[in-house]
This record gives structure tokens, sequence and C-alpha cells, in this order.
């Protein structure tokens, strides 16, 4: 199969598990029910830190350089969405201090997702389907926010950490096209992409009801 076409068929095969995903599903599925914007920004801390720090793990074990840029750019890029949550944070009255998001340990998606070994696996798993995933609870909780009246924080996602999300998924996107231009590299993708949507939290409600997105063991 040409990696285009690849490509595009994982995109469609993501875009129609989000598309049956309720209003606030992604959003309580990840806290668990507790849908309140300070939670749901503590929450995104912790998810911003674990991404910053699998992207800085891969770096240096991915040899391809338009993926290390990729890692790079992302590593960089989840630290500024970590700082900018954190003020907004203070701003609605978290005193942040004693504050720790890692206190409770790793998530079992970060365990799975610094298992992979191959770049196509890291970049399938990470940017490219970890980024839709947030892509589609970044826009829940720009809805969310702005149905209860917090603009600000509203603002901040759309202006800032969903383009840069976007982008991520994009550049993974491109490097795919690149680099699954074989069946072996294609499996390797396919099974990273599925596994990560598996694992994730936002899409827990879904598991049961999809094909192929059994949730896979964790150690």
């Amino acid at each position: 199969m040409e990696s285009q076409q690849f490509v595009a068929g994982l995109v469609k095969e993501m875009e129609e598990l989000f598309s049956r995903l309720g209003e606030q599903e992604a959003l309580e599925a990840e806290a668990e029910g507790q849908v309140e914007v300070n939670s749901l920004l503590k929450l995104a801390l912790k998810s911003e830190l674990e991404a910053a720090e699998l992207a800085a793990l891969w770096m240096p074990t991915t040899p391809e350089m338009d993926a290390k840029q990729l890692l790079a750019g992302q590593c960089g890029d989840e630290m500024k969405h970590y700082h900018l949550i954190s003020v907004r944070l203070e701003e609605l009255g978290e005193d942040l201090s004693q504050f720790d998001p890692a206190t409770e340990g790793y998530s079992p998606l970060y365990h799975y997702l610094r298992g992979l070994r191959t770049t196509v696996e890291r970049v399938a798993a990470g940017p490219f389907a970890c980024e839709a995933i947030a892509r589609v609870r970044n826009l829940q909780f720009i809805n969310f926010c702005r149905q209860a009246g917090d603009y600000k924080t509203a603002e901040l996602y759309e202006t800032i950490i969903q383009p840069e999300e976007v982008h991520h998924h994009a550049w993974g996107r491109d490097i795919l096209v690149k680099y699954c231009t074989t069946p072996e590299t294609q499996e390797l993708a396919a099974a990273a992409t599925r596994s990560t949507l598996a694992v994730a939290d936002e899409l827990r409600t879904l598991k049961t009801k999809t094909t192929g997105l059994s949730a896979i063991p964790m150690s």
C-alpha cells in the first residue's frame, strides 16, 4: 500500500472512533467524572509533562534528523504549555507550590509509550495518535470552558495550545508518510496507533465498543 494511502486510512480510523464520543465524553473519562476547569487543568499538567518527557527520552535514540526535530519541537512546546497552564491555574486561585503532577506516578499510556523502540512506532503513537486525541479533548475543553464562562482559559487553548498540538499531529503524519513505505513499517505504525488509542484514558468508554481496541496489559 502506498504510504499516503496507509496514513490516510489511519486518520480515517481515528476520526471514526472520535465521532462516537459525546460532547464531554473525553473529559469525563479523563477526569473520572469530575469535570471542572481547575481539575482538568491539573490533569493537563500531567499530560503535558509526560508528553515532554517522552519526546526528550526518545530523541537521543531516534536516528532520523527530521524525527529528532519533531521530538525536540514537541518537547519545547509541551513544556511551554505546562508553564502557561500553571500560570492560568494560579490566576484561578490554585497554590501550586506543593503540587507535583507526577505524585501518583506515570500513566499506563506513558509506560506503554516509553517502551517503543522504532521511529515509526514512536511517531505513530506520540505526535500522530496522542496529539490527535489531544485535539479532540481540547475541543471539548474549550467548549466546556466557554459554557462555564471561563473565556480566558478557552482563549489560551484556542489560540496557543490547540494550534500547536494540531501542528505536532500534522508533522507526525508527514513523517509517517515518509517512512511507512513497507508492509513491516506500516504494521508497526498501525499497531502503535491502535494500542495508543486503546490505552488512552480519554477513550476509555469506547474501548469495548470498538473492534481491535481492547485494553492491553500494562506493567
